[in-house]
């Protein structure tokens, strides 16, 4: 790996820098109040090109490396966690309909939603299926020249606000398990789409939700790639998000180290900054530590991927130790602070929630290390 950054991404980094400070962090509490990334915010990320810009230049993007892609994000994701889940959305949905859609189909919605004109949702989970993602139930039939979709997804990030969402279902028999699911490029203002917002303890921006499905006729040319191929497309996908994920999530235990490193400079006690006490900064060095080797652990997967290398392993890695490490950050700046960090006059309490959600979502830990295991057992085989 070179760890130099290039002079157009140092730019590109730096752009993404003054606006996650300028227009992103002032208004992080009062979007989860709003419960709403504004539009003309991804409007703007969409102008400058921070969504999908690893994505073809005529589908909208900027052509750039994941790497790239993998930085905007993270500089996105400091100002605001929540709003980063566009970049995040933009990056993997647009990698599946880049690749697997009709190029007409493609190039009707990939430049509106890397331009930030419209949002994009990934609707895979369903309400007794979390970690067994093959197991979906949701039902497309073969009528004529459409598919009719009936069934629920549930747990979608941005499942309240998206304009489109791939959409996952049942083409085959459940017994088919992965073998039978195919994908779909679905608008939300279809006839027979709805939309249940979830009273979550987190992430409230990015309106997580279920979408309910009643005979939703979609025509034939909008599914993704072959017919029953379409669990396989969203895998490989996951691979990819899953490092961005892990900048994201440590995109935020980044500030709070940022934050929490001036302050013991200037809180006082015993009539010295605590700054001078060991038991104040070797938590937050071993922090430091813990965080350049995640975020290296993050890139190196993304890295690979640019060079058209097996990067499932690193991204499985990336995606379990860095909400848990950010999460672990997070408690210990808050703690630092005290009383005060125990109040949202300090924003730990917002990001603690935000962050721990996606120990959750886009694969639990255990799911994860067993992708590891399964991997490297097939290495020494």
């Amino acid at each position: 790996m070179n760890f130099n950054l290039t002079k157009e991404q140092q730019a590109l980094v730096e752009v993404a820098k003054r606006f996650a400070k300028e227009q992103l962090a002032p208004h992080y509490h009062a979007r989860e109040v709003a419960e709403q990334i504004e539009p003309e915010i991804v409007q703007a990320m969409g102008a400058m090109g921070f969504l999908g810009p690893e994505l073809p230049e005529q589908l909208g993007g900027l052509g750039t490396d994941c790497v790239t892609s993998g930085l905007l994000l993270e500089q996105i994701a400091y100002g605001d966690f929540n709003v980063a889940y566009v970049n995040l959305l933009t990056s993997l949905c647009g990698h599946v309909i880049a690749q697997h859609a009709a190029p007409a189909l493609a190039e009707q919605w990939l430049p509106v939603i890397c331009g930030g004109k419209k949002l994009v949702a990934i609707a895979l989970t369903e309400p007794s299926t979390g970690s067994d993602a093959a197991r979906i139930k949701l039902q497309a039939t073969r009528v004529g020249d459409h598919f009719v979709l009936n069934g629920e997804k549930a747990s979608i990030s941005m499942a309240t606000q998206a304009d489109v969402a791939v959409v996952f279902a049942r083409t085959g028999k459940e017994s088919d398990r992965a073998h039978g699911i195919s994908a779909f490029l679905v608008p939300m203002d279809l006839a027979g789409v709805s939309r249940l917002a979830h009273d979550d303890l987190g992430t409230r921006p990015v309106g997580r939700g279920s979408i309910f499905f009643d005979n939703v006729a979609v025509p034939a040319e909008w599914m993704l790639g072959a017919e029953g191929k379409g669990f396989v497309q969203v895998m490989q996908g996951f691979d990819y998000s899953r490092a961005l994920i892990g900048l994201q999530c440590l995109a935020v235990a980044r500030i709070s180290l940022d934050e929490t490193w001036r302050f013991i400079q200037e809180r006082e006690a015993f009539g010295k900054p605590i700054a001078e006490f060991q038991g104040v900064t070797f938590p937050l060095a071993e922090a430091e530590t813990q965080y350049q080797a995640a975020r290296w652990q993050c890139l190196h997967a993304l890295w690979l991927k640019d060079q058209g290398l097996p990067h499932t392993t690193e991204a499985a890695m990336s995606k379990w130790w860095a909400p848990k490490l950010s999460c672990e950050i997070i408690q210990q700046c808050l703690l630092v602070h005290g009383h005060g960090g125990y109040s949202n006059d300090f924003a730990y309490a917002q990001r603690y929630r935000d962050v721990f959600g996606l120990q959750i979502g886009d694969g639990m830990a255990n799911i994860m290390k067993m992708i590891i295991a399964r991997q490297t057992i097939a290495k020494y085989r």
